[in-house]
């Protein structure tokens, strides 16, 4: 079965709890911070639980633009997108995690709490794991031996890009 680029960069997403989102300060200098993954949906939306009063709200009050990177050992994942907070306490019960509560301890009542949905518009991932892996290794010790770059280009099992 050929696996293409979309449905490689929608496997890796599962994969990850935990993320770095990127706003732009009120200075224009870009800030990461890590963020709980609350769930991921099939066409690249994000959601996150914040802090309603956080900074970065009010960053993303002033410029919605987003990145949001998700690395684990030998997989990398980024998604460039817009982010809006959402105050839906339905969808705050259907995601709810109980590890939060140590950042609400009012639960999923807390009215600190606000959701945060990143739409993602473009993505690109980096997967040198299973047999993508063991093409990247054979590669890299061929471009070590001859001076030269590996060439992975257009293996979707290794690195794609992404419309979302």
């Amino acid at each position: 079965m050929s696996v293409n680029e979309e449905e490689k960069f929608r496997e890796l997403l599962r994969d990850f709890d935990a993320a770095m989102l990127v706003t732009r300060t009120t200075e224009g200098q870009l800030r990461a911070r890590p963020m709980a993954v609350a769930d991921v949906q099939p066409g690249g939306e994000l959601w996150f639980v914040t802090e309603r009063h956080s900074g970065k709200m009010e960053e993303i009050a002033r410029d919605a633009h987003v990145n949001v990177v998700m690395q684990a050992t030998h997989k990398f994942v980024s998604i460039s997108g817009t982010a809006a907070p959402v105050d839906e306490r339905r969808k705050v019960a259907e995601l709810w995690n109980e590890a939060w509560k140590v950042w609400f301890p009012g639960g999923k009542d807390d009215p600190g709490l606000i959701l945060l949905r990143v739409h993602g518009d473009a993505g690109e991932y980096w997967d040198n794991t299973g047999t993508g892996g063991i093409k990247y290794l054979i590669e890299a010790g061929r471009a070590y031996l001859s001076g030269t770059k590996p060439d992975v280009a257009g293996d979707p099992k290794v690195h794609g890009k992404v419309a979302l």
